[in-house]
């Protein structure tokens, strides 16, 4: 078991090997939701079936000895059918609160892009406050807790995009690729051999909250505020900071709560790498997980063949790094 001196140095190591036994591949994926757990910040995951993101994300929280939920979006759920309801108890005449899925500390929103929209805003204050409101009580979620969602690609029947509020509300979007020609061997093999690996639990919770604490403590200087900064005024105004090559790509920019989650973004993958200090190279290692869910391209990009990524890439190379 790790000390509490060894988990600054190791915490990231040891998560990757115990994963490593169960999910082959996906090691950005890995480091990206490692980053939302040390900053509280939760991640919304975009890929295809069958890319392994229900596994990783329990085997996550499995690691972390984590109270773990996984919530499936139909379009027929409900609510309450997230948060939980009032239920009459007839030996005391009075209702009670029954607590729905969402009092966990990492809950899996499984194809929430699936759901409607009244589904999604239930999710809204959890996510934002971490707490419920139940019959007029406020009820406080478990402490840590994140909101690790999958969505297929948008062009896939029956799915439509996610409210923009509620995009905000993520801290990172992340996109996971096919494996490679020797992961999927390796994947194939594991299944003909019918490996189903236990993962002990290397890390504790009280590590955990005190690895987010120094993370909260990882130094970041003025100019590297001043840099996320320009970043965040060259989506919403490009030409007035001089970015040209951006007139009329963007239809609106990223929203302060950008400005936040690149700050805190930074630190945990400062953190993660081991250093006590964010760098600019923190800052461009996460960028287009933070911004692209927060970013709209216009028709005009979309004719030139543009993607969001495409604009935040053009975006890191033209505004002055520090």
């Amino acid at each position: 078991m790790m000390t509490n001196t060894q988990i600054n140095t190791q915490l990231s190591q040891t998560i990757r090997e115990t994963l490593a036994k169960r999910v082959v591949g996906q090691e950005d994926t890995v480091t990206k939701c490692m980053i939302g757990l040390l900053s509280d910040g939760h991640c919304l995951l975009e890929g295809m079936p069958g890319l392994a993101k229900t596994l990783l994300i329990k085997s996550l929280a499995e690691i972390c000895q984590l109270k773990f939920n996984r919530i499936q979006f139909t379009p027929d759920l409900l609510p309450a059918d997230i948060t939980g309801t009032m239920i009459f108890n007839k030996q005391t005449h009075t209702f009670e609160p029954s607590l729905g899925p969402i009092f966990n500390n990492i809950v899996l929103a499984d194809e929430i892009n699936r759901a409607p929209a009244k589904v999604q805003s239930a999710l809204l204050e959890a996510m934002q406050e971490q707490q419920v409101s139940l019959g007029g009580t406020t009820h406080q979620l478990p402490e840590p807790f994140l909101v690790l969602a999958t969505q297929n690609p948008i062009e896939q029947e029956g799915t439509y995009t996610l409210p923009e509020a509620q995009q905000d509300r993520f801290l990172l979007k992340i996109e996971l690729n096919y494996p490679s020609r020797e992961e999927e061997k390796q994947i194939i093999k594991n299944l003909h051999q019918n490996k189903k690996t236990a993962l002990t639990s290397p890390i504790t919770i009280e590590q955990l909250q005190d690895a987010k604490k120094e993370v909260k403590n990882i130094y970041v200087d003025e100019k590297i505020i001043d840099y996320v900064l320009d970043l965040i005024q060259a989506t919403r105004e490009p030409e007035k900071n001089g970015i040209h090559k951006l007139k009329g790509l963007l239809n609106y920019g990223a929203s302060p709560r950008g400005s936040e989650a690149l700050i805190k973004a930074a630190q945990a993958h400062a953190y993660i790498r081991n250093r006590q200090f964010v760098s600019p190279e923190d800052i461009k290692a996460i960028a287009h997980d933070v911004l692209r869910h927060r970013l709209a391209p216009s028709f005009e990009a979309e004719a030139e063949g543009l993607t969001i990524n495409d604009i935040i890439t053009t975006l890191l190379n033209e505004v002055q790094v520090p």
